[in-house]
């Protein structure tokens, strides 16, 4: 109540302070540890090389959960949130191209990379040192509108609607990425069954891969959609599979999962950390990582991960499961998330 009374004042003060603006709904989030708040803020226009687009549908991540509750040091202040956004160009910057009015656009995590750096140059722009990251250090998709920079937009092909495309742009490209991190391993394990596993599993059974899942100690309702979506074995995440794995995808932020992982996997094996942000890894004895066996982690995404990705997903199928929330109810979204209480992709419809 108290957070809607907020919102309420800060819409009328930008009646009043931009009285001639065009305005718009958005969640905010005015400092890391404050609540998401629903405001009447003007809406963007687009600078050179830039798109506003007017949002049809934005995904929920746990990156946001993340930013919510201060974890990710540096976020722009205030933010809307959200970087898994689906809408058509309403209007184009100064000397921004490839899209014209009335084009599906997705907009994914990184908005922008210098272009220069060593990282840049080497194909690695997600690891680059001054980029920018949409929902983070820029405005993202809890909106009715978003701006987005034209060079890191990506086309969504025809045959995926607005909502299936969303978690498509993080959950289903991250785990995409991961995949390729893991090389040609042939027994999987994932762990968390969320967003971007129950999208992995998919990509990883198309590619002949045997897979194993790993739940919450507990939560039988996600063991039970793992086997539905192929999963070999689905069991909790405190015990071993039942033969040794290949390689290992860590999609739950839980620091004590990764030397359950790495005693998981067989010599030469992978483990793969695909969150951006984990709880404290405990000490573990060196002869779980000997014999060859790797630690790594995934870090953001490249405009070419969504691109191939977006390009396979409808040859797989890639079917996406989602809950539609309406975007006033964005908190609600986040707070199941947080309780493990989606069964698969949270998504906010302006």
């Amino acid at each position: 109540m108290e957070a809607s009374k907020v919102g309420q004042r800060r819409a009328h003060a930008a009646r009043r302070m931009f009285p001639a603006m065009e305005t718009m709904r958005a969640l905010r989030i005015a400092r890391a540890g404050a609540p998401l708040v629903l405001e009447r803020i003007p809406r963007p226009d687009p600078g050179p090389g830039e798109l506003r687009l007017r949002v049809a549908a934005c995904g929920v991540c746990r990156t946001d959960l993340h930013l919510l509750d201060g974890e990710l040091p540096g976020a722009a202040e205030p933010i809307v949130p959200g970087h898994q956004i689906v809408g058509r160009v309403d209007a184009l910057g100064a000397g921004a191209g490839g899209f014209a009015p009335g084009d599906r656009v997705g907009v994914p995590w990184l908005g922008r990379a210098c272009g220069v750096c060593r990282f840049c140059a080497s194909d690695r722009e997600n690891l680059c040192d001054a980029a920018v990251f949409t929902g983070y250090r820029r405005d993202g998709g809890y909106a009715e509108y978003a701006v987005a920079d034209a060079r890191f937009c990506v086309p969504i092909p025809a045959a995926i609607d607005d909502v299936a495309a969303a978690p498509l742009l993080c959950a289903g490209a991250i785990g995409y990425r991961c995949l390729r991190m893991a090389g040609d391993a042939a027994t999987l394990g994932l762990y968390g069954f969320g967003a971007a596993a129950h999208v992995a599993i998919q990509i990883a059974l198309h590619e002949r891969r045997r897979v194993f899942a790993f739940t919450r100690p507990g939560d039988l309702d996600a063991q039970r959609f793992a086997r539905e979506l192929g999963a070999e074995w689905a069991g909790p995440s405190d015990t071993a599979p039942p033969e040794p794995l290949d390689a290992a995808i860590l999609f739950a932020p839980v620091g004590a999962l990764v030397p359950a992982a790495l005693r998981a996997v067989d010599k030469g094996g992978a483990v793969i950390c695909g969150g951006i942000h984990m709880s404290d890894i405990p000490s573990f004895a060196y002869r779980i990582l000997w014999e060859e066996r790797v630690l790594r982690s995934v870090a953001n995404l490249t405009r070419r991960d969504a691109r191939e990705f977006l390009a396979l997903a409808p040859q797989i199928p890639v079917r996406t499961h989602t809950e539609v929330f309406a975007l006033e109810n964005g908190a609600e979204a986040l707070a199941k998330l947080r309780a493990g209480a989606l069964r698969a992709s949270a998504v906010l419809v302006p």
